[in-house]
């Protein structure tokens, strides 16, 4: 199957669906990636409502289908496989890819594959940046994970014990008032106000053990906000060396337990200058390669999603319409990875 598919090129679409951006992605056998086309769902106030995004994703999935079609120059006779994100995420959202994901495969008459979100992630950026066996940071609203390859899996080293790291940044964001302008994530504005930040103020910093907590940081910082003592600078400034020194330290540690050659980072918070030279640093202590997923291919994206489906059918992994219900805390350590050979 592996040799057919590489020699006829045959492609893999992908969905992804699991929160506030629906997409389609579309990549070859060999890890082309021909198109990815993302609609974002921008709230008009608040966080994420997930049954006003599932409205969006259902809205727009007809235009974003045809458009990753167009763009990728090829017809849906082509497709030999379609993948979708089948967690973890956002229940109403997930249902709708998961829903088109079907009705497509099944008009098509081709294999469908539920795919884990956070694999995708990990996989996406081991394609991109050609890394072979790294120890992975996946950052973003939703997830907050440090995991390497060990066992056939992807063992969870160490994670967020309550929010995530994207979530903490978008809710002091909105508290300070910021906006939302041309799809600029709140993570973006607070980077930027940070480089003229030059008071590192005292903030709690939680490491337990392998895991982090940033619900006490995100507090704190709250409070010193409304207070109107410190700086908007300092405060952006403080929030991420703070938060992001937390993420260097186990990221560290797990590099240091794994003794694996590479460190890689991923998710859309991945996108931080900042947070890019602190594990870069700690890279180079440990003679590790550091890569980052581009900024396209950090955020949710339907290539991703596509890629590792492509990984599983190559390897015999397909899921039955009975099976492809959707799966809000489906753990990345619970997916079997054969696709990678033990060292």
């Amino acid at each position: 199957m592996v040799q057919k598919l590489r020699k006829n090129f045959a492609y893999c679409l992908g969905i992804e669906s699991t929160a506030d951006d629906f997409s389609v992605g579309i990549v070859s056998a060999d890890g082309k990636i021909l198109s990815n086309v993302i609609s974002a769902y921008i709230p008009e106030e608040g966080g994420i409502h997930p049954r006003e995004a599932a409205r969006h994703h259902a809205q727009v999935a007809g235009e974003v289908l045809e458009r990753a079609f167009q763009k990728a120059g090829i017809t849906p006779k082509d497709i030999a496989v379609v993948a979708f994100s089948q967690g973890p995420g956002l229940g109403p959202c997930l249902r709708t890819g998961a829903t088109a994901a079907r009705a497509l495969a099944s008009y098509l008459n081709v294999p469908l594959v539920g795919v884990n979100h956070c694999v995708a992630h990990i996989e996406i950026g081991k394609l991109t940046e050609q890394a072979k066996d790294p120890v992975t940071l996946y950052v973003s609203g939703g997830n907050t994970i440090v995991a390497a390859f060990e066992a056939k899996r992807y063992c969870v080293f160490g994670e967020t014990l309550d929010i995530a790291i994207g979530n903490c940044l978008d809710v002091f964001a909105r508290e300070a008032g910021f906006k939302q302008k041309e799809g600029k994530p709140f993570g973006a504005i607070i980077e930027q106000l940070a480089t003229q930040g030059k008071e590192l103020i005292p903030l709690p910093y939680v490491v337990k053990g392998m895991d982090l907590s940033f619900s006490g940081l995100l507090t704190a910082v709250i409070q010193l906000l409304h207070k109107g003592k410190y700086r908007l600078e300092d405060l952006c400034y403080s929030l991420q060396e703070v938060a992001f020194s937390m993420l260097t330290e186990v990221t560290e540690r797990a590099l240091a337990h794994t003794e694996k050659p590479e460190i890689l980072l991923t998710g859309g918070v991945a996108a931080n200058k900042r947070l890019q030279t602190m594990l870069d640093s700690i890279a180079n202590e440990h003679d590790a390669k550091f890569s980052v997923v581009p900024k396209e291919f950090a955020l949710d994206n339907g290539a991703m999603i596509a890629w590792a489906g492509m990984l599983a059918f190559q390897h015999g992994i397909t899921t039955s319409v009975e099976e492809s219900f959707v799966r809000l805390k489906w753990r990345l350590e619970e997916v079997h990875i054969p696709w990678i050979k033990e060292a």
